[in-house]
């Protein structure tokens, strides 16, 4: 269906809106119910680019209107979710009618994101880097820096 999957990979029961959107690397392992959700109108890809050997946790959703990566060897646990637009919020209007602003999300390589994070617009997360679970990351984080709490904030570094 125009998706484009790396040898090795390993796939369970996954969801894609438009699946020509997706491209998945080598030695890759998916666990189910992982939602690829490019949420715009059709228009070339790939806008959600995943590099090898990479783990994506059960649950996760990836809601993608202008464009994720996600670097090589890194881990992605459970209900993690990408999302990188958002809604205008101007007053006097119908929220669902205004123009969101929409930014592209990059994670580095070696990453680890833990349970349910979510990762907001426009963030990049450095090589190295930890997102401890149930963090909702709305700033980019430097390479091997621990971020964790709504809003996240840096609590260590990796040594």
């Amino acid at each position: 269906m125009g998706a484009r999957i790396g040898k090795k990979t390993y796939l369970s029961k996954i969801k894609m809106t438009w699946p020509h959107q997706v491209q998945i690397g080598n030695n890759c392992i998916l666990e189910p119910d992982i939602y690829f959700k490019f949420d715009g109108i059709c228009c070339p890809g790939p806008s959600i680019i995943i590099g090898d050997d990479i783990f994506i946790g059960r649950g996760c959703e990836f809601n993608i209107k202008n464009h994720i990566k996600i670097g090589d060897n890194s881990l992605i646990a459970s209900g993690t979710k990408f999302i990188d637009h958002d809604h205008g919020t101007l007053p006097k209007a119908l929220i669902q009618m205004q123009p969101g602003i929409e930014k592209p999300i990059e994670i580095g390589s070696d990453c680890w994101i833990g349970v349910n994070a979510v990762i907001l617009k426009g963030v990049t997360i450095g090589d190295g880097a930890v997102i401890g679970a149930g963090a909702v990351v709305a700033k980019s984080v430097p390479p091997n820096e621990i971020w964790a709490g709504v809003p996240a904030k840096k609590i260590g570094i990796r040594i």
